[in-house]
């Protein structure tokens, strides 16, 4: 599908979709670097994959054709249980990245993941989820994948290797200078990813990086370079497993830490999600009764006569 009908049937109500542009204007935050050179299409040598540590047969699993069932759900709980403490090495870029980002929304911005295949779809899924959990415009984080919506249930892999795609997908979004572009590829070696991080900066948008690899060709692309290393999977290559793990706790980790600083927690309630089912109504009822001190009942009340909002209904209640 050409990348301008993919850009046209891509715009609707979800964190992936939005092509709503926000403005120009911002600037760089404390903590942005550069790496590489000026815009402008980069052409360096692509890391071959018996190079990357993601791609290297792992030990633990070399006769696991042969294991038992619990031998082979231990094994796989066994490097999976390795993902945290690789993530915890990575705070301090973890940081640079929620503070660059944080800026750019506080000036008007807004937060694109873009990754292909499993890396995209772990992007769709964390941008889909601000609106009800955090009261945000759709608009505000998007995810943009490699093949457009179709890939999300489809595997297009080979959409990964289109960096013109990348930058063109992007640009049909309206980024510019007060945005900030999170690429998203395990390997480092998508250049559809590629692609939008080169146009990111171009424009004068944050340009961060997020790779298991850490001679990643992708970091040559970034301002900031988030490297969790996760090293061998239990199935060689498929990095679905551990890397996969290991971005969507980065991405639950800068998600998180973002909202809460722009003021959409209490305490640490989600003061602001949209009760748009039985779940979220009791949940802002609970959050109501919590914070406010009031019966459920009240609450109820609280929150119709506030169109179901919860900040307001506590400022409602606040008030009596």
């Amino acid at each position: 599908m050409p990348a301008a009908r993919r850009a046209k049937r891509g715009r609707g109500k979800s964190g992936w979709t939005s092509a709503k542009d926000t403005g120009a204007g911002g600037g760089a935050a404390r903590g942005e670097g550069r790496a590489g050179g000026k815009g402008g299409r980069r052409r360096h040598g692509t890391v071959p994959l018996d190079r990357l540590e993601t791609e290297q047969p792992n030990p633990a699993s070399a006769a696991i054709d042969r294991a038992s069932i619990p031998e082979i759900l231990r094994a796989i709980n066994g490097e999976d249980a390795k993902v945290p403490g690789a993530v915890r090495e990575a705070i301090p870029a973890i940081a640079r990245a929620v503070e660059t980002i944080t800026a750019r929304l506080k000036s008007g911005g807004r937060l694109f993941y873009v990754g292909a295949g499993t890396s995209g779809r772990l992007g769709v899924v964390d941008a889909s989820e601000m609106p009800p959990t955090y009261g945000t415009d759709p608009s505000l984080v998007q995810a943009v994948i490699a093949g457009g919506p179709e890939a999300v249930f489809r595997s297009m892999e080979g959409a990964e290797d289109d960096y013109g795609a990348g930058r063109r997908d992007l640009a049909a979004r309206g980024v510019g200078p007060r945005d900030a572009v999170l690429g998203l590829s395990a390997s480092g070696r998508a250049r559809y990813v590629a692609g939008a991080l080169d146009l990111a900066r171009e424009v004068g948008a944050a340009a961060i990086a997020f790779t298991c690899n850490a001679n990643s060709d992708l970091l040559k692309h970034a301002g900031i370079g988030i490297v969790v290393r996760t090293g061998p999977e239990i199935i060689a290559g498929s990095t679905r497993m551990k890397a996969g793990t290991a971005e969507k706790l980065t991405l639950n980790m800068i998600s998180t830490t973002v909202m809460i600083l722009l003021g959409r927690v209490r305490g640490n309630r989600m003061a602001f999600l949209q009760p748009k089912c039985r779940k979220l109504r009791e949940r802002s009822e609970a959050i109501l009764m919590a914070e406010a001190g009031v019966t459920r009942s009240e609450a109820r009340r609280a929150l119709k006569a506030c169109g179901g909002s919860v900040a307001e209904a506590l400022k409602l209640l606040a008030g009596r």
